[in-house]
């Protein structure tokens, strides 16, 4: 019996198995005539995988439904292949990386895209954690893509056909190139692997989305018709239909978004706005200019400054990899852009390379909502600045302007946030 694929002609978990079967050797037939939404439905169907969800394969052993497993079990049939790698660790390492694609990517991407396509209730909070998720992951991928072509390895394994699967819709439906511009190793692993000829076969010629579609109206399913009953001999009166105010009152009002607690701090002299303005200007004079008006605009009550340390320095053996870790902790205190302004420093001429910053917080402590949501906090030694000891007023000095030497070291590389 050869086996069946039951799944439509473009479904990016049907891919999966169609493309491990091409680099497997395996042939793997679609249904004929498959219709999603009947033959799915079908009885017969139904016997394979009673949620009557696709993609489900027949086997002579009997039904394998799930995609990864579906992937799985095609990759396994012939032992000749190298989509589980050469190792034990190889392949510890391809099914972590199966995993984190299903867990971390296609899981976001779907928490993302499906509402706005009508699929599910859109929820505008929802859709910030998702984001902000596979933001995450992005850049965790991101790191580990910068020293490998592919994931496991130095040829595609079962890792990579299931990881450009599930960016697929991302990249086609609302990943656009000004969002997936901040992960390039990503961008650079994507249309690699994509264009393989063997996979390319399936991903056939699409482009990448060019805006985040609109959120559309979440698609109700058709509601069976009542069956006639028979007259009651006395109907209640029909009450009149309220003027639309009157029943859009009785509707349950959105809750509106919590403050931010920074929001409710009495106002400060301070304007972060104008002091990043000056910042992003001054390009001349910059400790005439810039840093005089910082200690000019600066409120001790309203805001404080902070050093931070990175914990593991030891690690930083690599520059690239170090680079990448800071313009990774950077995208993540994204959600705090409207409360702060930040210095990274690289220093070091050789490894291992040190990490140091300086950051300007609304607030007298660092807020708690960046503690809790960015990860990388904890990866840091933070100290509060005292500003009444001139040493350190003068360190706050030579990390804004980015001094060289820096205690005594060459900067390899300055990044700010603002």
């Amino acid at each position: 019996m050869a086996l069946v694929l039951h799944v439509g002609q473009e479904n990016k978990n049907g891919f999966k198995g169609l493309i491990a079967a091409e680099y497997a050797g395996v042939e793997v037939k679609l249904a004929e005539n498959f219709e999603m939404g009947v033959t799915n439905k079908s009885p017969e169907f139904l016997k394979m995988n009673p949620l009557g969800k696709v993609p489900v394969l027949e086997t002579p052993d009997g039904p394998v439904f799930e995609s990864n497993a579906i992937a799985r079990y095609v990759a396994r049939l012939k032992a000749d292949n190298q989509l589980y790698g050469s190792s034990l660790i190889d392949y510890a390492h391809v099914e972590q990386w199966m995993d984190f694609s299903a867990m971390e990517i296609d899981a976001n991407i779907s928490r993302w895209v499906y509402p706005r396509l009508g699929y599910m209730q859109y929820i505008p909070l929802a859709e910030e954690g998702a984001v902000a998720a596979l933001k995450r992951a992005l850049d965790a991928l991101n790191i580990h893509l910068a020293s490998n072509t592919y994931l496991v390895g130095h040829s595609v394994t079962l890792a990579d056909i299931v990881m450009i699967c599930n960016l697929y819709y991302g990249f086609k439906l609302i990943m656009t190139k000004s969002f997936t511009s901040e992960f390039p190793h990503v961008e650079r692993y994507f249309w690699t692997v994509a264009n393989q000829p063997k996979i390319k076969k399936f991903l056939v010629d699409f482009k990448q989305a060019e805006s985040v579609p609109a959120v559309q109206s979440a698609k109700k399913p058709a509601q069976a018709k009542e069956s006639a009953k028979p007259k009651a001999k006395a109907e209640p009166k029909k009450e009149a239909p309220k003027p639309k105010a009157e029943a859009a009152e009785e509707e349950e009002a959105p809750k509106p978004k919590p403050k931010n607690p920074l929001d409710l701090l009495p106002p400060s002299k301070m304007i972060l706005d104008d002091w990043k303005r000056l910042y992003s200007n001054t390009k001349s004079n910059f400790r005439e200019v810039a840093i005089k008006g910082f200690w000019d605009m600066y409120d001790p009550e309203g805001y404080s400054l902070w050093f931070c340390d990175y914990k593991y320095n030891d690690e930083n053996t690599v520059s690239f990899v170090t680079l990448n870790k800071v313009s990774g902790f950077l995208q993540r205190m994204d959600l705090a852009r409207k409360y702060a302004f930040g210095k990274m420093l690289i220093i070091g001429n050789e490894p291992p390379y040190k990490v140091k910053g300086l950051w300007l917080f609304r607030g007298p402590e660092i807020p708690k909502f960046v503690m809790d949501e960015c990860y990388d906090m904890e990866l840091y030694d933070w100290k509060k600045a005292d500003i009444s000891d001139e040493e350190q007023k003068e360190r706050v000095n030579q990390m804004i302007e980015d001094h060289e030497p820096f205690e005594g070291e060459a900067l390899l590389d300055a990044k700010c946030f603002k």
